[in-house]
C-alpha cells in the first residue's frame, strides 16, 4: 500500500493520536520527519510508541529535531540550521508506513515551502484529521481546498471528539470529501483504549485500499 500522510486542520487536535492508533492498526511504521519541540517525555515519536504498541524498530527518526515548540521555519532559524526539502524524501520501507506532518496543511517548513507543498512532493494520500468544535467546518474546507489545490489526493477526514453530526457531514458533503469516522474522547488515553476505540469507529479496509 502506498504511504499514508496525517494532518491536520490546526495545532493540538488530536492528529498524534489518531496516527498513533492508525500505525498500530495497520502494523506500519511511523515517520515523523520534523519535530520542532522537544518535551521531557519525549516528541510525537515517543508519544506514539508508547500508544500504539508498535515495536520500537517501526518508529522511524525524525529528518529534524528542534528545540522551539512553534512553526518548523522558526523553530529550524532559531537553531541555526536550514530545513532542506530534499531530506525529506519518504523513507522507503517493508509494508505500510504512516507520516505525520505539524499542525495545519499550510504550517511552513521554510519561508518558501509550506507542509501542503510537501505532501504533493511526497504524493501520497492525505488522512486530515479535524476535531469537532466550533469553527471546524472552516478549517476543513480550507484545508481541503489548499491540498486540492496542489494536486494531493485527500483520502478523507477523521474526526476527533464528541460527536457533532451537522458539522461532519456538512464538511464531508461540501468538501467532497469521504467521512473516515471519529475518534471519541477517552476517559483514559491508554493503548489498550485507543486500540479499541479506532476498532470501533473506523474500517481498516478505509485506509489500505
Amino acid at each position: 500500500m502506498r504511504p499514508l500522510i496525517v494532518t491536520g486542520t490546526d495545532t493540538e487536535i488530536g492528529k498524534t493520536v489518531f496516527a498513533a492508533a492508525l500505525a498500530g492498526a495497520l502494523g506500519a511504521r511511523y515517520w515523523k520527519p520534523v519535530q520542532a519541540g522537544l518535551e521531557e517525555d519525549g516528541g510525537d515519536g515517543d508519544r506514539v510508541a508508547r500508544l500504539s504498541g508498535l515495536p520500537a524498530d517501526h518508529i522511524l527518526p525524525e529528518a529534524y529535531r528542534l528545540a522551539t515548540p512553534c512553526s518548523p521555519h522558526l523553530a529550524a532559524e532559531i537553531d541555526g540550521v536550514e530545513i532542506d526539502p530534499e531530506r525529506l524524501a519518504l523513507p522507503q520501507v517493508d509494508g505500510p508506513l504512516v507520516v505525520e506532518g505539524a499542525g495545519g496543511v499550510m504550517v511552513p517548513l521554510t519561508r518558501t515551502t509550506t507542509y501542503a507543498d510537501q505532501f504533493a512532493r511526497w504524493n501520497a494520500p492525505v488522512v486530515l484529521v479535524a476535531r469537532t468544535v466550533l469553527g471546524t467546518i472552516n478549517h476543513s474546507l480550507l484545508s481541503i481546498e489548499a491540498l486540492r489545490a496542489r494536486g494531493v489526493e485527500v483520502l478523507g477526514v477523521a474526526f476527533v471528539g464528541d460527536p457533532v453530526e451537522d458539522s461532519e457531514a456538512t464538511i464531508c458533503a461540501m468538501g467532497q470529501v469521504r467521512r473516515l469516522g471519529r475518534l471519541p474522547r477517552l476517559a483514559s488515553l491508554t493503548p489498550e483504549a485507543l486500540t479499541k476505540a479506532f476498532a470501533e469507529n473506523f474500517r481498516i479496509g478505509d485506509f489500505t485500499q
